[in-house]
């Protein structure tokens, strides 16, 4: 079999002076590529996946970068090193869009993590590895039990709080919900970090404005959870998240197109049954449902 680290290695190298030329424009890499495989290439060379895996981040690049973005969100894409950029830019492409049965998740992190091991800095791996497992969590760890591990003890973990909402409106007599749409193709929840706020429904009250440009007031807790991510440069933290209902003025959503948020709409309540969610949404936004019915019917 041609030697794929190899061949893995050579598209780095060809995405890191693609990327820091001075145009990016995407037929401009494969005379990249074929000058790189001539000077390093040889018998093992796979040049077929080489050129396939090239032109494959590319088209994804914009799906990409923003994934990037929502998994390392204090790390704005610029400030990434060329070469760590790159590396995850193959890592999520073989991670997110590969054919599994060729490139399982573990090998496609794995990989990564050499190449960033072997081209980067000193840190290059562990941020490689945060990111790619933070987006390895949200897509449910596949292959996850292919393999026993040691369980971590979650109380042992740093912890981060966060604070989000189910913002609603009352619209021509029918409720609204304001949800946004993120980069891994499913509707959710306003939320981000409430540390420096003085109280979670401060904290909530900021970030709906932050986020949506809404001016929201929060009524009651409806729920919260807690779950264990990686963090490019901290590791394995908890993060535990509470989340509100939030009333806001029925206006036009001005999404913060950050942090891989990609859409924000308004739905009416008869309409989100057909929406995709994060399992562990659907429990949080039923219980606020019920109350605006609750609220409804004891009119």
């Amino acid at each position: 079999m041609a030697n794929r680290h190899l061949a893995r290695s050579v598209v780095l190298q060809t995405l890191f002076e693609w990327d820091t030329a001075s145009t990016h424009v995407a037929s401009e890499a494969i005379p990249i590529l074929k000058r790189n495989v001539a000077e390093f290439g040889g018998d093992d060379m796979d040049r077929p996946f080489m050129e396939t895996l090239l032109k494959s981040v590319l088209a994804k690049k914009e799906d990409i970068d923003l994934i990037i973005e929502k998994a390392a969100p204090d790390w704005p894409l610029d400030r990434i090193a060329p070469v760590d950029r790159n590396i995850l830019r193959i890592g999520l492409f073989e991670l997110l869009f590969a054919d599994r049965s060729q490139v399982p998740a573990k090998v496609a992190i794995n990989e990564a993590i050499e190449l960033a091991k072997t081209f980067g800095g000193d840190s290059s791996g562990r941020f490689v590895n945060g990111v790619l497992g933070a987006v390895y969590k949200e897509i449910g760890e596949p292959g996850k039990d292919d393999h026993s591990k040691k369980r971590l003890k979650r109380e042992e973990l740093p912890l981060e709080k966060m604070g989000g909402a189910i913002v609603y409106s009352k619209h021509d007599g029918q409720y609204y919900l304001a949800l946004v749409h993120d980069v891994f193709g499913r509707w959710t929840l306003s939320k981000g970090h409430i540390e420096k706020d003085a109280t979670p429904e401060e904290g909530v009250v900021r970030i709906i404005k932050e986020e949506l440009g809404l001016t929201a007031k929060v009524e009651s807790q409806v729920g919260e959870n807690e779950y264990v991510a990686s963090h490019p440069e901290k590791g394995h933290v908890r993060k535990h998240v509470w989340f509100f209902l939030a009333e806001a003025p029925f206006e036009s959503i001005v999404l913060k197109k950050s942090g891989g948020l990609d859409d924000a709409k308004w739905f009416r309540l008869t309409d989100i049954l057909d929406l995709n969610f994060y399992d562990d949404m659907l429990a949080i936004i039923t219980s606020a449902v019920q109350k605006l019915l609750d609220k409804s019917a004891s009119r």
